[in-house]
């Protein structure tokens, strides 16, 4: 069994800080959001050491989402409109450490610039991965995701996403808040838990449709295939992006 999470800081629809000098900028646009629920104990080795599940009703859960970054930034640089731009799919989990701070815990991204990818692969140790990938907007408020992944592998993994966008969300529900108010990331930054905090403007979400959801991407991370259909699914347009830099190690000893 993993250890009981420790009290955790309230789930927020804007960020508890702002964030003055960023260590990054970029925007998340065109994002669907696609959500399984988990056992906690099914995905708690999968996280970094010194956190654990972070759970609501004592379930924990699996994300798939697809979006387009848009100009990645340095410091107050401005974006950069080629290298900085792409699509991306990742899979996420969602943690918390002893100091409380909610965050994500990312098992792959798949994006579509390989010069990115190999950056954040040596200089950030995240999971990266090269993709062909492509975002589409059809008719009726309709967009398809695909990926197909080229290195480092496994080869041919990837997923194709349809979805329709619905009406706004006037009050998002608890597990809405929940799956997408996420104020940082936890990750293993030089063989140290570290947490990577970020601040945008409330999600702008929309309530959608899954039209069609094709995907390897789960159970190439090293999870089960999700049983049964997604708990949610949800869309937005996206919003501007800061990241701070990585804070002290998040401390939960573990087993």
């Amino acid at each position: 069994m993993p250890p009981t999470p420790p009290p955790s800081q309230p789930v927020t629809p804007d960020p508890p800080e702002a964030i003055a000098r960023p260590l990054l900028t970029q925007s998340w646009l065109d994002l669907t959001f696609v959500h399984w629920a988990v056992e906690p104990a099914d995905v708690a080795g999968l996280l970094p050491p010194g956190t654990v599940p972070d759970t609501l009703d004592g379930v924990t859960y699996v994300g798939l989402v697809a979006f387009r970054m848009h100009r990645v930034g340095w410091l107050r640089l401005p974006g950069v409109p080629y290298l900085g731009s792409f699509p991306e799919t990742n899979v996420r989990l969602y943690s918390v450490d002893a100091h409380g701070r909610r965050g994500v815990v990312f098992l792959s991204l798949d994006a579509s610039r390989l010069i990115p990818v190999v950056v954040a692969r040596l200089g950030f140790r995240m999971p990266y991965l090269w993709s062909r990938m492509s975002v589409d907007h059809l008719d009726g408020g309709t967009v398809t995701y695909t990926g197909s992944r080229r290195w480092p592998g496994p080869r041919r993994a990837g997923s194709r996403l349809t979805v329709r966008r619905g009406e706004p969300i006037g009050e998002p529900t608890e597990l809405e808040h929940f799956l997408t108010a996420r104020w940082g990331m936890h990750n293993a930054f030089f063989g140290r838990s570290m947490y990577l905090p970020n601040a945008h403007p409330r999600w702008p979400l929309h309530r959608a449709e899954l039209v069609e959801c094709e995907e390897d991407l789960i159970t190439a991370a090293g999870l089960p295939r999700p049983a049964g259909e997604p708990v949610s699914v949800l869309y937005s347009p996206g919003v501007p992006v800061r990241f701070g830099r990585p804070a002290r190690p998040a401390g939960i000893p573990t087993p």
